[in-house]
Protein backbone atom coordinates (compact mmCIF):
# COMPACT_ATOMS: atom_id res chain seq x y z
CA UNK A 1 0.00 0.00 0.00
CA UNK A 2 2.98 2.29 0.65
CA UNK A 3 4.77 0.91 -2.37
CA UNK A 4 7.82 -0.02 -0.27
CA UNK A 5 8.19 -3.35 -1.97
CA UNK A 6 7.14 -4.73 -5.28
CA UNK A 7 5.81 -7.92 -3.75
CA UNK A 8 2.03 -8.14 -3.94
CA UNK A 9 0.13 -9.89 -1.17
CA UNK A 10 -3.15 -11.51 -2.20
CA UNK A 11 -5.31 -11.95 0.92
CA UNK A 12 -8.69 -12.71 -0.57
CA UNK A 13 -8.23 -16.41 -0.91
CA UNK A 14 -6.76 -16.60 2.52
CA UNK A 15 -9.71 -14.60 4.15
CA UNK A 16 -12.44 -16.52 2.48
CA UNK A 17 -12.71 -19.01 5.25
CA UNK A 18 -12.48 -16.56 8.12
CA UNK A 19 -15.57 -15.75 10.28
CA UNK A 20 -14.70 -12.14 11.32
CA UNK A 21 -14.70 -10.61 7.84
CA UNK A 22 -17.92 -12.37 7.10
CA UNK A 23 -19.52 -11.00 10.27
CA UNK A 24 -18.44 -7.43 9.59
CA UNK A 25 -19.33 -7.31 5.92
CA UNK A 26 -22.27 -5.05 4.84
CA UNK A 27 -25.51 -6.88 4.08
CA UNK A 28 -27.90 -6.22 1.20
CA UNK A 29 -30.53 -4.93 3.76
CA UNK A 30 -28.20 -2.05 4.65
CA UNK A 31 -28.13 -0.96 1.08
CA UNK A 32 -31.94 -1.09 0.88
CA UNK A 33 -32.28 0.94 4.11
CA UNK A 34 -29.90 3.56 2.78
CA UNK A 35 -31.95 3.87 -0.36
CA UNK A 36 -35.11 4.18 1.77
CA UNK A 37 -33.52 6.98 3.80
CA UNK A 38 -32.54 8.79 0.66
CA UNK A 39 -36.08 8.46 -0.69
CA UNK A 40 -37.59 9.71 2.60
CA UNK A 41 -35.14 12.62 2.67
CA UNK A 42 -36.14 13.54 -0.86
CA UNK A 43 -39.83 13.33 0.04
CA UNK A 44 -39.24 15.46 3.13
CA UNK A 45 -37.42 18.09 1.11
CA UNK A 46 -40.18 18.10 -1.48
CA UNK A 47 -42.76 18.25 1.31
CA UNK A 48 -41.06 21.34 2.73
CA UNK A 49 -41.81 23.24 -0.48
CA UNK A 50 -45.53 22.47 -0.45
CA UNK A 51 -47.77 25.54 -0.02
CA UNK A 52 -49.13 26.14 3.46
CA UNK A 53 -51.90 28.60 4.42
CA UNK A 54 -51.19 30.37 7.67
CA UNK A 55 -54.23 30.69 9.95
CA UNK A 56 -55.53 31.92 13.29
CA UNK A 57 -57.97 29.82 15.29
CA UNK A 58 -60.73 31.38 17.40
CA UNK A 59 -63.95 30.14 18.94
CA UNK A 60 -67.26 31.97 18.71
CA UNK A 61 -70.97 31.51 18.36
CA UNK A 62 -73.60 31.92 15.68
CA UNK A 63 -75.47 35.24 15.72
CA UNK A 64 -77.20 37.53 13.20
CA UNK A 65 -75.59 40.07 10.92
CA UNK A 66 -77.97 42.97 11.73
CA UNK A 67 -78.70 44.03 15.33
CA UNK A 68 -82.49 44.13 14.84
CA UNK A 69 -82.46 40.45 13.79
CA UNK A 70 -80.97 39.22 17.04
CA UNK A 71 -83.03 37.83 19.91
CA UNK A 72 -84.61 40.70 21.78
CA UNK A 73 -86.52 41.26 24.99
CA UNK A 74 -89.86 43.07 24.93
CA UNK A 75 -90.31 45.36 27.94
CA UNK A 76 -93.43 46.81 29.49
CA UNK A 77 -93.92 50.47 28.60
CA UNK A 78 -96.20 51.11 31.59
CA UNK A 79 -96.70 49.55 34.99
CA UNK A 80 -99.55 47.06 35.05
CA UNK A 81 -100.99 43.74 36.10
CA UNK A 82 -100.84 40.72 33.78
CA UNK A 83 -104.40 39.70 32.91
CA UNK A 84 -104.08 37.29 29.99
CA UNK A 85 -101.47 35.61 27.80
CA UNK A 86 -102.32 35.19 24.11
CA UNK A 87 -99.23 33.16 23.10
CA UNK A 88 -97.19 30.21 24.27
CA UNK A 89 -93.44 29.69 24.24
CA UNK A 90 -92.19 28.59 20.82
CA UNK A 91 -95.24 29.97 19.02
CA UNK A 92 -94.78 31.89 15.79
CA UNK A 93 -96.17 35.43 15.81
CA UNK A 94 -96.65 38.13 13.21
CA UNK A 95 -95.87 41.78 13.62
CA UNK A 96 -98.66 43.44 15.61
CA UNK A 97 -99.98 40.20 17.17
CA UNK A 98 -101.06 40.60 20.79
CA UNK A 99 -98.78 38.82 23.24
CA UNK A 100 -100.10 39.80 26.67
CA UNK A 101 -102.84 42.04 28.10
CA UNK A 102 -102.17 44.31 31.09
CA UNK A 103 -104.59 46.09 33.41
CA UNK A 104 -104.08 49.40 35.21
CA UNK A 105 -102.54 49.51 38.68
CA UNK A 106 -102.17 53.26 39.28
CA UNK A 107 -105.10 55.02 40.97
CA UNK A 108 -104.88 58.16 38.80
CA UNK A 109 -105.70 56.10 35.69
CA UNK A 110 -108.59 53.99 37.04
CA UNK A 111 -111.33 56.21 35.52
CA UNK A 112 -112.50 54.49 32.30
CA UNK A 113 -113.69 57.84 30.89
CA UNK A 114 -110.45 59.66 31.70
CA UNK A 115 -109.74 60.63 28.10
CA UNK A 116 -113.26 62.04 27.57
CA UNK A 117 -113.16 64.00 30.82
CA UNK A 118 -109.81 65.56 29.97
CA UNK A 119 -111.23 66.34 26.53
CA UNK A 120 -114.09 68.23 28.25
CA UNK A 121 -111.55 70.24 30.22
CA UNK A 122 -109.82 71.09 26.98
CA UNK A 123 -113.07 72.36 25.47
CA UNK A 124 -113.81 74.44 28.59
CA UNK A 125 -110.39 76.02 28.46
CA UNK A 126 -110.79 76.71 24.77
CA UNK A 127 -114.09 78.50 25.55
CA UNK A 128 -112.26 80.58 28.16
CA UNK A 129 -109.66 81.47 25.54
CA UNK A 130 -112.42 82.68 23.20
CA UNK A 131 -113.92 84.78 26.03
CA UNK A 132 -110.53 86.32 26.75
CA UNK A 133 -110.20 87.12 23.07
CA UNK A 134 -113.58 88.86 23.05
CA UNK A 135 -112.63 90.84 26.15
CA UNK A 136 -109.39 91.91 24.53
CA UNK A 137 -111.34 93.09 21.49
CA UNK A 138 -113.75 95.08 23.68
CA UNK A 139 -110.86 96.71 25.53
CA UNK A 140 -109.23 97.65 22.25
CA UNK A 141 -112.48 99.28 21.12
CA UNK A 142 -112.73 101.08 24.46
CA UNK A 143 -109.18 102.36 24.11
CA UNK A 144 -109.90 103.59 20.60
CA UNK A 145 -113.08 105.38 21.79
CA UNK A 146 -111.20 107.07 24.63
CA UNK A 147 -108.56 108.24 22.19
CA UNK A 148 -111.21 109.74 19.93
CA UNK A 149 -112.88 111.39 22.94
CA UNK A 150 -109.50 112.75 24.05
CA UNK A 151 -108.92 114.23 20.62
CA UNK A 152 -112.36 115.89 20.78
CA UNK A 153 -111.72 117.27 24.27
CA UNK A 154 -108.33 118.59 23.25
CA UNK A 155 -109.82 120.32 20.22
CA UNK A 156 -112.55 121.89 22.39
CA UNK A 157 -110.09 123.15 25.00
CA UNK A 158 -107.76 124.43 22.32
CA UNK A 159 -110.69 126.47 20.98
CA UNK A 160 -111.18 127.92 24.45
CA UNK A 161 -107.47 128.70 24.66
CA UNK A 162 -107.63 130.48 21.31
CA UNK A 163 -110.66 132.49 22.48
CA UNK A 164 -108.89 133.29 25.75
CA UNK A 165 -105.86 134.55 23.84
CA UNK A 166 -108.11 136.82 21.77
CA UNK A 167 -109.84 138.07 24.91
CA UNK A 168 -106.49 138.79 26.57
CA UNK A 169 -105.42 140.70 23.50
CA UNK A 170 -108.73 142.65 23.48
CA UNK A 171 -108.47 143.45 27.19
CA UNK A 172 -104.88 144.58 26.69
CA UNK A 173 -106.09 147.07 24.06
CA UNK A 174 -108.78 148.28 26.47
CA UNK A 175 -106.17 148.82 29.15
CA UNK A 176 -104.08 150.89 26.77
CA UNK A 177 -107.18 152.87 25.78
CA UNK A 178 -108.04 153.46 29.41
CA UNK A 179 -104.50 154.69 30.08
CA UNK A 180 -104.79 157.17 27.21
CA UNK A 181 -108.21 158.34 28.45
CA UNK A 182 -106.76 158.78 31.93
CA UNK A 183 -103.90 160.87 30.59
CA UNK A 184 -106.32 163.06 28.59
CA UNK A 185 -108.63 163.49 31.58
CA UNK A 186 -105.68 164.40 33.77
CA UNK A 187 -104.44 167.06 31.34
CA UNK A 188 -107.95 168.53 31.05
CA UNK A 189 -108.26 168.58 34.83
CA UNK A 190 -104.90 170.30 35.23
CA UNK A 191 -105.81 172.94 32.60
CA UNK A 192 -109.19 173.57 34.18
CA UNK A 193 -107.58 173.88 37.59
CA UNK A 194 -105.18 176.51 36.28
CA UNK A 195 -108.06 178.44 34.78
CA UNK A 196 -110.01 178.09 38.01
CA UNK A 197 -107.06 179.32 40.03
CA UNK A 198 -106.89 182.41 37.78
CA UNK A 199 -110.60 182.96 38.23
CA UNK A 200 -111.40 182.40 34.62
CA UNK A 201 -113.51 179.20 34.93
CA UNK A 202 -116.19 178.37 37.43
CA UNK A 203 -115.88 175.75 40.17
CA UNK A 204 -118.60 173.59 38.61
CA UNK A 205 -116.54 172.99 35.50
CA UNK A 206 -113.54 172.12 37.62
CA UNK A 207 -115.64 169.54 39.44
CA UNK A 208 -116.83 168.09 36.10
CA UNK A 209 -113.23 167.63 35.03
CA UNK A 210 -112.45 166.00 38.37
CA UNK A 211 -115.35 163.55 37.84
CA UNK A 212 -114.09 162.70 34.35
CA UNK A 213 -110.59 162.14 35.72
CA UNK A 214 -111.99 159.87 38.41
CA UNK A 215 -114.07 158.01 35.83
CA UNK A 216 -111.06 157.52 33.55
CA UNK A 217 -109.06 156.19 36.49
CA UNK A 218 -111.86 153.78 37.37
CA UNK A 219 -112.08 152.54 33.77
CA UNK A 220 -108.32 151.89 33.74
CA UNK A 221 -108.57 149.81 36.90
CA UNK A 222 -111.56 147.94 35.46
CA UNK A 223 -109.70 147.31 32.20
CA UNK A 224 -106.67 146.06 34.08
CA UNK A 225 -108.86 143.76 36.20
CA UNK A 226 -110.54 142.45 33.07
CA UNK A 227 -107.10 141.79 31.50
CA UNK A 228 -105.96 139.89 34.59
CA UNK A 229 -109.20 137.88 34.53
CA UNK A 230 -108.69 137.00 30.88
CA UNK A 231 -105.13 135.88 31.61
CA UNK A 232 -106.32 133.73 34.51
CA UNK A 233 -108.98 132.19 32.29
CA UNK A 234 -106.31 131.41 29.69
CA UNK A 235 -104.17 129.72 32.35
CA UNK A 236 -107.23 127.77 33.48
CA UNK A 237 -107.84 126.57 29.93
CA UNK A 238 -104.25 125.44 29.59
CA UNK A 239 -104.41 123.69 32.94
CA UNK A 240 -107.66 122.04 31.87
CA UNK A 241 -105.91 120.81 28.71
CA UNK A 242 -103.12 119.20 30.74
CA UNK A 243 -105.60 117.67 33.21
CA UNK A 244 -107.70 116.29 30.39
CA UNK A 245 -104.64 114.77 28.71
CA UNK A 246 -103.49 113.24 32.01
CA UNK A 247 -106.97 111.96 32.82
CA UNK A 248 -107.42 110.21 29.50
CA UNK A 249 -103.85 108.98 29.53
CA UNK A 250 -104.60 107.26 32.86
CA UNK A 251 -107.84 105.84 31.49
CA UNK A 252 -106.14 104.53 28.36
CA UNK A 253 -103.25 103.13 30.40
CA UNK A 254 -105.69 101.33 32.70
CA UNK A 255 -107.57 99.92 29.71
CA UNK A 256 -104.29 98.77 28.16
CA UNK A 257 -103.29 97.21 31.48
CA UNK A 258 -106.59 95.35 31.54
CA UNK A 259 -105.98 94.31 27.95
CA UNK A 260 -102.51 92.95 28.68
CA UNK A 261 -103.78 91.21 31.81
CA UNK A 262 -106.48 89.59 29.71
CA UNK A 263 -103.89 88.58 27.10
CA UNK A 264 -101.75 87.07 29.87
CA UNK A 265 -104.74 85.11 31.12
CA UNK A 266 -105.45 84.06 27.56
CA UNK A 267 -101.89 82.81 27.12
CA UNK A 268 -102.09 80.98 30.44
CA UNK A 269 -105.32 79.39 29.30
CA UNK A 270 -103.67 78.41 26.01
CA UNK A 271 -100.78 76.86 27.94
CA UNK A 272 -103.30 74.97 30.07
CA UNK A 273 -105.04 73.79 26.91
CA UNK A 274 -101.75 72.54 25.47
CA UNK A 275 -100.95 70.77 28.72
CA UNK A 276 -104.39 69.18 28.85
CA UNK A 277 -104.13 68.14 25.22
CA UNK A 278 -100.79 66.49 25.96
CA UNK A 279 -102.32 64.71 28.96
CA UNK A 280 -105.31 63.64 26.87
CA UNK A 281 -103.05 62.26 24.12
CA UNK A 282 -100.86 60.57 26.73
CA UNK A 283 -103.89 58.96 28.32
CA UNK A 284 -105.11 57.86 24.91
CA UNK A 285 -101.72 56.38 24.03
CA UNK A 286 -101.40 54.79 27.47
CA UNK A 287 -104.54 52.79 26.80
CA UNK A 288 -102.78 51.30 23.76
CA UNK A 289 -99.91 50.11 25.96
CA UNK A 290 -102.27 47.80 27.86
CA UNK A 291 -101.65 45.32 25.05
CA UNK A 292 -98.05 44.25 24.40
CA UNK A 293 -97.68 43.33 20.72
CA UNK A 294 -94.95 41.71 18.66
CA UNK A 295 -92.62 44.31 17.10
CA UNK A 296 -91.80 42.01 14.15
CA UNK A 297 -92.35 38.51 12.82
CA UNK A 298 -90.68 35.90 15.00
CA UNK A 299 -90.99 33.17 17.60
CA UNK A 300 -91.72 33.45 21.31
CA UNK A 301 -88.61 32.21 23.08
CA UNK A 302 -89.38 32.65 26.77
CA UNK A 303 -92.01 34.29 28.97
CA UNK A 304 -90.03 36.17 31.61
CA UNK A 305 -93.08 37.22 33.70
CA UNK A 306 -95.37 34.23 33.24
CA UNK A 307 -97.78 34.60 36.18
CA UNK A 308 -101.38 35.78 35.79
CA UNK A 309 -101.95 38.70 38.14
CA UNK A 310 -98.25 39.44 38.46
CA UNK A 311 -97.43 43.14 38.86
CA UNK A 312 -94.75 44.56 36.58
CA UNK A 313 -93.11 47.98 36.54
CA UNK A 314 -92.22 50.31 33.71
CA UNK A 315 -89.35 48.86 31.72
CA UNK A 316 -89.58 45.35 33.20
CA UNK A 317 -88.83 42.56 30.67
CA UNK A 318 -91.93 40.54 29.82
CA UNK A 319 -91.05 38.17 26.98
CA UNK A 320 -88.12 37.42 24.67
CA UNK A 321 -88.63 36.92 20.95
CA UNK A 322 -86.48 35.58 18.12
CA UNK A 323 -87.06 37.33 14.74
CA UNK A 324 -88.16 35.01 11.96
CA UNK A 325 -86.22 36.64 9.12
CA UNK A 326 -82.52 37.08 9.73
CA UNK A 327 -79.14 36.70 8.11
CA UNK A 328 -76.70 34.55 10.01
CA UNK A 329 -73.23 35.61 11.04
CA UNK A 330 -70.59 34.47 13.51
CA UNK A 331 -69.05 36.53 16.25
CA UNK A 332 -65.72 35.11 17.26
CA UNK A 333 -63.23 36.41 19.79
CA UNK A 334 -59.53 36.69 18.95
CA UNK A 335 -56.57 37.42 21.16
CA UNK A 336 -55.11 40.95 21.14
CA UNK A 337 -51.89 39.42 19.77
CA UNK A 338 -53.74 38.16 16.68
CA UNK A 339 -55.91 41.21 16.11
CA UNK A 340 -53.42 43.13 13.89
CA UNK A 341 -53.33 40.13 11.52
CA UNK A 342 -57.04 40.46 10.70
CA UNK A 343 -58.77 42.95 8.42
CA UNK A 344 -62.20 43.48 6.95
CA UNK A 345 -62.75 41.23 3.94
CA UNK A 346 -60.38 38.45 5.04
CA UNK A 347 -61.63 34.86 4.59
CA UNK A 348 -62.54 32.68 7.58
CA UNK A 349 -63.47 28.97 7.55
CA UNK A 350 -65.90 27.63 10.16
CA UNK A 351 -66.67 24.32 11.79
CA UNK A 352 -70.17 24.45 13.26
CA UNK A 353 -71.27 22.38 16.23
CA UNK A 354 -73.46 19.53 15.05
CA UNK A 355 -72.04 19.40 11.52
CA UNK A 356 -69.17 16.89 11.07
CA UNK A 357 -66.13 18.28 9.34
CA UNK A 358 -62.52 17.37 8.53
CA UNK A 359 -60.23 20.35 8.46
CA UNK A 360 -56.64 20.13 7.29
CA UNK A 361 -54.74 23.03 8.80
CA UNK A 362 -52.77 24.73 6.06
CA UNK A 363 -54.73 23.16 3.21
CA UNK A 364 -58.28 24.58 3.45
CA UNK A 365 -58.96 23.57 -0.12
CA UNK A 366 -58.99 19.85 0.75
CA UNK A 367 -61.03 20.31 3.93
CA UNK A 368 -64.52 18.80 4.11
CA UNK A 369 -67.54 20.14 6.04
CA UNK A 370 -66.23 23.66 6.58
CA UNK A 371 -67.95 26.84 5.48
CA UNK A 372 -66.48 30.12 4.32
CA UNK A 373 -67.14 33.61 5.64
CA UNK A 374 -65.87 37.15 5.21
CA UNK A 375 -64.94 39.51 8.06
CA UNK A 376 -67.33 42.47 8.00
CA UNK A 377 -66.57 44.22 11.31
CA UNK A 378 -63.91 44.31 14.02
CA UNK A 379 -64.63 45.85 17.41
CA UNK A 380 -62.55 48.85 18.40
CA UNK A 381 -62.84 48.05 22.09
CA UNK A 382 -61.85 44.94 23.97
CA UNK A 383 -64.61 42.71 25.33
CA UNK A 384 -65.17 41.62 28.91
CA UNK A 385 -63.38 38.31 28.25
CA UNK A 386 -60.15 40.12 27.35
CA UNK A 387 -60.47 39.48 23.61
CA UNK A 388 -61.66 41.43 20.58
CA UNK A 389 -64.94 40.54 18.89
CA UNK A 390 -64.87 39.93 15.12
CA UNK A 391 -68.11 39.68 13.12
CA UNK A 392 -68.05 37.35 10.11
CA UNK A 393 -70.79 37.10 7.46
CA UNK A 394 -71.32 34.22 5.00
CA UNK A 395 -69.22 34.31 1.84
CA UNK A 396 -71.67 34.65 -1.05
CA UNK A 397 -69.14 33.13 -3.46
CA UNK A 398 -68.82 29.87 -1.52
CA UNK A 399 -71.13 27.10 -0.35
CA UNK A 400 -74.08 28.50 1.67
CA UNK A 401 -74.22 27.87 5.37
CA UNK A 402 -76.57 25.16 6.71
CA UNK A 403 -80.18 26.29 6.83
CA UNK A 404 -80.70 24.53 10.17
CA UNK A 405 -78.20 26.79 11.94
CA UNK A 406 -79.72 28.75 14.79
CA UNK A 407 -78.37 31.82 16.60
CA UNK A 408 -76.50 30.81 19.72
CA UNK A 409 -74.81 27.69 18.34
CA UNK A 410 -71.08 27.18 18.64
CA UNK A 411 -68.62 27.85 15.84
CA UNK A 412 -64.90 27.30 15.53
CA UNK A 413 -63.27 29.77 13.18
CA UNK A 414 -60.01 29.54 11.27
CA UNK A 415 -58.96 32.88 9.79
CA UNK A 416 -56.88 32.27 6.67
CA UNK A 417 -53.77 34.42 6.27
CA UNK A 418 -50.88 34.20 3.78
CA UNK A 419 -49.76 31.22 1.67
CA UNK A 420 -46.15 30.24 2.53
CA UNK A 421 -43.96 27.12 2.03
CA UNK A 422 -44.42 24.44 4.65
CA UNK A 423 -40.75 24.55 5.57
CA UNK A 424 -40.95 28.25 6.27
CA UNK A 425 -44.01 27.68 8.48
CA UNK A 426 -42.18 24.99 10.49
CA UNK A 427 -39.18 27.28 10.87
CA UNK A 428 -41.49 30.12 12.02
CA UNK A 429 -43.23 27.92 14.59
CA UNK A 430 -39.95 26.51 15.98
CA UNK A 431 -38.56 30.03 16.40
CA UNK A 432 -41.82 31.44 17.80
CA UNK A 433 -42.23 34.11 15.08
CA UNK A 434 -45.69 35.52 14.22
CA UNK A 435 -47.29 34.93 10.82
CA UNK A 436 -46.33 37.18 7.90
CA UNK A 437 -47.90 40.38 9.19
CA UNK A 438 -45.60 42.76 7.33
CA UNK A 439 -45.82 41.22 3.89
CA UNK A 440 -48.49 43.66 2.76
CA UNK A 441 -46.50 46.59 4.17
CA UNK A 442 -43.39 45.54 2.24
CA UNK A 443 -45.38 45.25 -0.98
CA UNK A 444 -46.85 48.74 -0.42
CA UNK A 445 -43.39 50.17 0.28
CA UNK A 446 -42.04 48.62 -2.93
CA UNK A 447 -44.91 50.13 -4.92
CA UNK A 448 -44.18 53.56 -3.44
CA UNK A 449 -40.50 53.24 -4.40
CA UNK A 450 -41.46 52.42 -7.96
Amino acid sequence: MLHITENIVHCDPDMAGLKAPAATALSKRHLSFRKLLLILLGLFLAFMFLPWTQNIRADGNVTTLRPEHRPQTIHATIAGRIEHWYVTEGQAVKRGDTIVHLSEVKAEYFDPNLVERVGGQVQAKQGAIESYGAKVGALEQQIEAMRRELDSKIAQIQQKIAQGKLKVESDSIKVEQAKIDLQVAKRQFDGMKNLYDKGIEALTKLEERRLKLQDASTKLVAAQNALETSRRDLDIYRTELRLTQNEYANKIAKAQSDKFSTLSEQYDAQASVNKLQIERDNYARRSAFYYIVAPQDGYIVKAIKPGIGEIIKEGDPVVSIQPADYQLAVEMYVKPLDLPLLSVGRTVRFLFDGWPAFFFSGWPGVSVGTYAGKIVAIDRNISANGKFRVLVAPDSGDEPWPTALQPGGGAHGIALLNDVPLGYELWRIVNGFPPDLYKGLETKANEEKK
